[in-house]
């Protein structure tokens, strides 16, 4: 179960050289792991998490260069996947592991609560979509290397030269031309505008002739509770902490004791403030470690951050490492090393980028045309809909009047009540009712576990705007 918030607060105090250094064994390309940079080393068809006949499925490594290689697991779409788009999950954390995604939210299959099974998943967003589940950024996961990323421009940089490879290999080249979508969650709020700005920007260099390459076809821009703004987002644990649908989760004491550190001189705002006006590391990770004490987990009181009907020994998603690590089942599915949901390493490197706004990359990013639609489970309190609306709110599109016009409509699936949402232009937004920090991996109601998220990926990838069936 991804926990990246309490696993944030454990790695802040550790130093570099106590965080699980990935040792890595290559040093050229005939080296006893078989890397050649520029290629992939892939198993196919392994029968592992999809067992639907025919749908076509890979997964291995793509080696950067020498010493640095990147671990992914693709699946084909189990309709149409000659036309169907193709989409990157990008998990969160920062290091967190793309098979969290996949085992526990949308994924062919799912993880059980016995932790060492897993289910045909019925709501899996490869019923469209050819599906690519990655380990970035290196060493998260079972990716292996020697990079300390601190940034997430730094890490796109890595993940556009792994589609460089694969759209090289004959295997995966004739998916070129097929629409393209970046889909991601939680610190996803940084990863998401960063990484579609730069392949824009790289697709740019190839359109005028100035980089050698192959464009990526990104059409499609998708965050689930994102930190993306968090002077904004900060705020917000106020009124959620007061005004959720379910309870509250602090005392009235408690609310007013926090505000006055959020707004006391020298105070978690003012942190945040002057790391949006320095980008000083020292100081943003200082503004990141106080307001996680001051605030956010002042206001959570007993309750699990990621699901607030829970209490804080909750234990669903279950936890993926167990099975992951099985032995026999990383050889079939081309996997080596030590396996851990979310990398302590990655975490602390980018501590310094937490606190920083990825508000204006964003709105550049919808501004270049890119079909954007941001959603949020409502019983999530760790990046929750009060923040993440009013962050909307905010931002400066070229559909901001629009926006601003927009009614809440309900969203239904197939009548059944699922959530709120709005469109304006080609920016979308859903809040889903029941659902905690990773929104597909919950149930409301009478409809399935993933059912309404399924429904969203569907109508975006689609190409429409979110609407009720």
């Amino acid at each position: 179960m991804l926990r990246f918030k309490a696993v944030l607060l454990a790695a802040l105090p550790v130093l570099r050289a106590l965080c699980n250094p990935l040792v890595d064994r290559a040093s050229d390309a005939g080296d006893p792991d078989g890397r050649t940079p520029g290629k992939l080393r892939i198993v196919e068809n392994s029968g592992e998490c999809e067992t639907t006949p025919g749908v076509y499925q890979a997964s291995g490594y793509a080696d950067l260069d020498k010493n640095n290689s990147l671990w992914f697991w693709f699946f084909e779409a189990r309709e149409k996947p000659e036309t169907a788009p193709l989409t990157l999950w990008l998990q969160g954390g920062p290091g967190g592991s793309g098979l969290v995604g996949l085992y526990q939210e949308h994924g062919p299959c799912r993880i059980n609560n016995d932790t060492t099974s897993v289910s045909y998943n019925p709501f899996s967003w490869n019923n469209v979509s050819n599906m690519i589940y990655l380990d970035q950024p290196i060493p998260t996961g079972f990716s292996q290397g020697n990079r300390e990323f601190n940034n997430s421009f730094a890490a796109a940089a890595d993940v556009w030269n792994f589609l460089q490879i694969l759209f090289e290999d004959h295997r995966f080249s004739r998916l070129r031309s097929n629409d393209f979508a970046i889909w991601t969650e939680s610190y996803g709020g940084h990863f998401g505008p960063a990484f579609s700005r730069y392949f824009l920007d790289q697709n740019a260099r190839i359109a005028n002739g100035s980089l050698h390459g192959v464009p990526v076809n990104l059409k499609v821009l998708g965050i689930g509770d994102g930190l993306t703004d968090p002077l904004v987002q900060y705020e917000s644990y106020f009124t959620y902490a007061e005004h959720n649908p379910y309870f509250p989760t602090a005392t009235n004491d408690t609310i007013a004791s926090a505000f006055q550190s959020w707004n006391e001189t020298g105070g978690c705002r003012d942190q945040i403030v002057q790391c949006y006006d320095t980008l000083d590391p020292q100081i943003c990770a200082t503004a990141q470690f106080n307001c996680e004490a001051d605030i956010s987990n002042r206001l959570a009181g007993d309750r699990d951050q990621d699901y607030i009907l829970a209490d804080i020994f909750d234990t669903y998603p279950p936890d993926i490492t167990a099975y992951a690590n099985d032995t026999a089942r990383k050889v079939r599915i081309g996997a080596s090393g030590d396996f851990e949901e979310v990398n302590s390493g990655v975490l602390f490197d980018f501590q310094s980028e937490w606190m920083q706004n990825s508000r204006p990359t964003l709105e550049s990013v919808v501004n270049d045309g890119v079909r954007t639609v941001l959603y949020v489970g409502d019983a999530d309190y760790l990046l929750n809909y009060f923040g993440v609306e009013a962050m909307l709110d905010k931002m400066k599109t070229k559909y901001s009047n629009e926006w601003a016009k927009q009614e809440f409509a309900n969203f239904t699936v197939h009548g059944e009540p699922a959530g709120l949402y709005k469109n304006a232009g080609q920016l979308h937004y859903l809040r889903v009712f029941g659902a905690g920090h990773e929104v597909a991996a919950y149930e409301w109601g009478n409809l399935g576990r993933g059912e309404a998220a399924l429904q969203m990926f569907s109508q975006i990838m689609e190409d429409k705007s979110l609407h009720s069936t």
